[in-house]
């Protein structure tokens, strides 16, 4: 909660600079720190709308395998559902604890949404492995 209502505040930052600046910064070479926290913020919103897609894929997924299974045997949908909600938990600690690097400093923001895209791209990556092997793509 704590690391959501941190980024929400330095998203509030960052759109309220960007009324002052005339054009999103050059993200292949960014220059200031507002620059590189930007860049950060917007490769994580993006990675956060792929896993969102893949997510809806996986569900499928794992639906569709339960209801080809026994009643008795059936609980895919289910855990991956726990399953996911753990990966929310644990991706939103580990990356407020990695922030701690820059505690109170300007680069914490940054990394922050750094962190939150890398583990977002493997999340989305694995949830693929997962449809993939249960035939749904």
């Amino acid at each position: 909660m704590r690391l959501t209502m941190y980024l929400a505040g330095a998203a509030a930052c960052l759109m309220m600079a960007g009324i002052t600046q005339a054009q999103e910064p050059d993200c292949k070479t960014p220059k200031t720190q507002f620059d590189m926290t930007f860049c950060e913020q917007s490769r994580y919103e993006t990675a956060d709308a792929a896993l969102n897609e893949q997510w809806k894929k996986a569900r499928a997924a794992v639906a569709a395998t339960d209801k080809d299974l026994d009643e008795k045997d059936r609980g895919a949908e289910k855990a991956l559902l726990t399953a996911q909600r753990a990966w929310i938990s644990y991706r939103d600690a580990q990356c407020e604890a990695f922030g701690f690097q820059a505690r109170g400093g300007t680069m914490e923001p940054m990394l922050v949404a750094g962190c939150l895209a890398n583990l977002t791209d493997e999340r989305t990556k694995q949830l693929k492995e997962l449809s993939d092997a249960m035939g749904l793509r």
